[in-house]
């Protein structure tokens, strides 16, 4: 039976049914991709107007609990992963902490002249040498990110030599070549998945993407990785904490 809600409180109805909902989403109550009711049968169920539940179903998909498919009509979203950015814990690091079983798929990893937007992030002359790593990150056979380093062939000559498949790129740089994290720089926008980033994270062509960008520098300052990191936004939930 639906949970009534109180006409004669003072906090208002679409706030209540929100509340509802959310915490029915929360508790598993509404398993994902199952479809939700329809307007109509929330408007005879709780006795509230059509607009009323249509906020409440805007606002549940703008806090990213439910999506629309045209035509089909709403539904409960999948649940997503919630890890740190990165650059501080490795994704794979994470979500092995948290029971998935994870897999890393090596794309390219070659030796490229650095184009100009990569040798100013890395603070290196055009067309400097560095190597191109690219990733595939999955979780339980389900693709999640696509990791795009570049890291100066001056600093780590023979990179192209170590396994960065099974091997942390942060760990391998800090155990054979002395680079360790002492600075980060980091920007994080929402981007819309071109068709071959599209296709190897198996999202269609306009998938929103979180792309997050950084920078890492030695504690004396020389940066020895940049990287673009391109995560399902349907998936994944970077998590940001900070002491001040």
């Amino acid at each position: 039976m639906a949970t009534q809600l109180d006409r004669d409180a003072a906090t208002p109805l679409y706030v209540q049914l929100t509340d509802i909902l959310r915490d029915e989403i929360e508790r598993g109550l509404w398993v994902p991709d199952r479809k939700i009711p329809s307007e109509n049968e929330l408007h005879r169920t709780y006795g509230i107007s059509r607009m009323t539940a249509r906020q409440v179903i805007g606002q549940l998909v703008n806090e990213g609990l439910l999506y629309r498919v045209q035509g089909k009509g709403t539904f409960v979203a999948p649940n997503k992963i919630s890890t740190r950015s990165p650059a501080y814990a490795g994704i794979r690091e994470q979500l092995e902490e948290l029971g998935y079983t994870t897999k890393t798929t090596l794309l390219s990893l070659e030796q490229v002249a650095a184009d100009r937007a990569v040798a100013k992030k890395l603070r290196l002359d055009d067309h400097a040498p560095v190597f191109a790593i690219r990733r595939l990150r999955s979780a339980d056979g389900v693709p999640l990110s696509l990791h795009e380093s570049y890291v100066p062939v001056a600093l780590a000559p023979d990179l192209d030599e170590h396994d960065v498949t099974n091997e942390q790129l942060c760990v391998v740089l800090a155990e054979h070549y002395g680079l360790t994290m002492g600075h980060v720089r980091e920007t994080l926008e929402i981007l819309t998945a071109p068709p071959g980033t599209a296709e190897q994270l198996e999202v269609r062509a306009g998938a929103p993407l979180l792309m997050l960008q950084h920078s890492i520098a030695t504690p004396e300052g020389r940066i020895f990785e940049y990287a673009r990191i391109a995560v399902r936004g349907d998936k994944v939930r970077l998590h940001m904490e900070y002491d001040l």
